[in-house]
């Protein structure tokens, strides 16, 4: 293939400076409004971008960001996309709060009116990056794509923020991704070897050049030519300016994606059902792994036409099963289960697996423990009360870095109950253990509350590998339980007794569907095998 020549193209950028929260950046004031107007070469095969962005910067003064769940796994991304309603883009904001847990870095929007795709995307919160009005009313049209960031492949800055729109030769179409791309580094490699330049450090970007360098002219057939050539976690919307919306999913089906529909017919996909539930759109079905879903509104006089096509001919599900554990809300409905259910299920196997023979109360680490909990009071008769109260409205927090306030983050989101907690023997639950550091605060929290007795009771099993299929977890060796066994790590968090959730447990709980979901970040057997190198050692990403 010969290489492509590169083109200088207009990549233009509105600012707008407010604050955002990070943790380890200096910034040496914090700017005032203004334009910024930046020529870059894009993308060398033909795409050209336009961004509308609202960039933010904050002067922390070398202080640092406390945040009581920074120990957790994180979800990169989630999607919406809409098509047949004249109020798209607000419905898609609406979707996109529904979402928020699944991305706090950064949210945006591209609809499509009369053949032209705008888009505002922009660091931040959802609610943050949508305040002013006039952002929504720029986004015409009745069909919209939305996407939640928190970055596993890409660096934090506005560039990497989505939905990306691309103007290729036959066209522009904007594109929103949720998941990870095992092999990224190689294909991107490859690509800028033949002349390919790029502008961002996102792996969705990969997808667009290889889109882009298809010898095949139909979008869905270069659509799928490029998808043939990725491994690991997509889902993917995509709204094409002839009146187009496409909706992929990888063959493993890694991340989830459903399908609705609102009572005036429009056509409503996103990466959860609580997405369709806020917009009051009824829940059909889910995108089926290695399934490429077509809607087609540009049909005149005629509601949006849907077709379906299979991406590969071997499809082999391996659905996340850390959705159910941590990621989706209670009330979604993930891979056909009921994640409230499944919690519960988890924390009665754990209560029957591990009981505390003379425990007084049990109580959930808020939020995401209160269904394991549940679970575990129910099936072992032990009371179940609300001994840690979480503050919603404390929001990210910045501190000076001093050995007084190690455990302030902690503090400030949960506050014990002493009422509850003091003189009895307490059964704490949490979802999971990643690097220990918060547990050990929690169960220092619950004793200096006056606790006699503190057991930590984990609704899953130890997590002992990194994930490469959208989750932003740790590198194997800052995994607690990687590093340690059950008795190392109960001594490092101080509590009287620690247990998890048995594989084997877990696996049963899933019934017959065990096989067709993915525990590598348990068992360490990867459905795709995880690169030697995430970063090779001679690429330099941009920030």
């Amino acid at each position: 293939m010969a290489a492509a020549a590169a083109v200088s193209l207009w990549f233009s950028t509105t600012a707008y400076r407010r604050r955002s929260y990070y943790s380890s950046r200096r910034h040496s004031s914090l700017p005032s409004v203004s334009r910024v107007k930046v020529c870059s070469p894009i993308l060398s095969t033909g795409i050209k971008s336009t961004l509308r962005t609202r960039i933010c910067s904050y002067q922390d003064d070398g202080e640092f960001l406390l945040d009581v769940e920074s120990d957790k796994p994180r979800e990169e991304c989630g999607v919406v996309g809409i098509v047949g309603d004249p109020d798209a883009a607000r419905l898609c904001s609406l979707a996109l709060h529904a979402l928020q847990h699944r991305g706090q870095e950064g949210a945006g929007i591209a609809s499509l009116d009369q053949g032209k795709i705008e888009s505002v995307v922009g660091l931040g919160l959802v609610n943050e990056v949508f305040s002013a009005p006039s952002k929504l009313a720029s986004l015409p049209g009745s069909m919209a794509i939305g996407h939640v960031r928190y970055s596993t492949a890409g660096a934090k800055s506005i560039l990497n923020v989505q939905p990306f729109v691309a103007g290729y030769r036959f066209g522009t179409v904007a594109v929103a991704h949720n998941g990870n791309i095992v092999n990224y580094h190689q294909l991107r490699a490859d690509l800028e070897d033949h002349g390919s330049i790029f502008n961002t450090s996102s792996d969705t970007e990969v997808i667009l050049h290889l889109m882009a360098t298809s010898r095949s002219r139909p979008f869905s057939a270069r659509l799928v030519e490029a998808c043939e050539k990725l491994e690991g976690a997509y889902s993917l919307v995509f709204l094409t300016q002839d009146n187009k919306m496409f909706v992929v999913r990888d063959p493993h089906g890694f991340r989830p994606l459903v399908m609705g529909r609102r009572s005036n017919g429009a056509i409503v996909f996103a990466s959860e059902t609580c997405a369709l539930d806020l917009i009051q759109a009824e829940y059909e079905r889910e995108v089926q792994p290695g399934e490429v879903i077509v809607v087609d509104a540009g049909i005149p006089n005629s509601p949006p036409a849907i077709s379906s096509m299979c991406l590969m001919p071997h499809v082999v599900r391996k659905a996340c099963v850390f959705e159910h554990v941590y990621f989706a809300l209670p009330h979604s409905i993930v891979f056909g289960r009921a994640v409230y259910q499944s919690r519960q299920t988890f924390g009665a196997m754990l209560a029957s697996e591990s009981p505390v023979p003379n425990a007084d109360v049990v109580i959930p680490v808020p939020d995401s423990g209160f269904y394991a909990a549940l679970g575990f009071s129910e099936k072992s008769g032990v009371p179940f009360q609300q001994g840690l109260i979480r503050s919603h409205y404390i929001g990210r927090t910045f501190i000076k870095p001093t050995q007084e306030t190690r455990d302030l983050g902690v503090r400030l989101k949960l506050a014990p109950v002493q009422g509850i907690l003091k003189d009895k023997v307490v059964v704490v639950v949490d979802d999971s253990i990643v690097r220990g550091t918060t547990s050990s605060k929690i169960v220092r929290l619950i004793k200096n509350a006056g606790a006699k007795e503190v057991h930590m009771r984990i609704a899953c099993p130890p997590i002992v590998g990194s994930c490469y299929y959208g989750v932003d977890t740790p590198c194997s060796k800052e995994l607690i339980s990687n590093q340690m066994d059950v008795e190392s790590v109960r001594k490092f968090i101080g509590s009287d007794s620690l247990a998890f959730l048995s594989l084997d447990n877990l696996r049963d709980s899933l019934g017959d569907e065990a096989p067709t979901y993915c525990d590598a970040c348990f068992s360490t057997n990867y459905p795709i095998p995880p690169p030697k190198e995430q970063v090779p050692p001679d690429m330099v990403l941009p920030l």
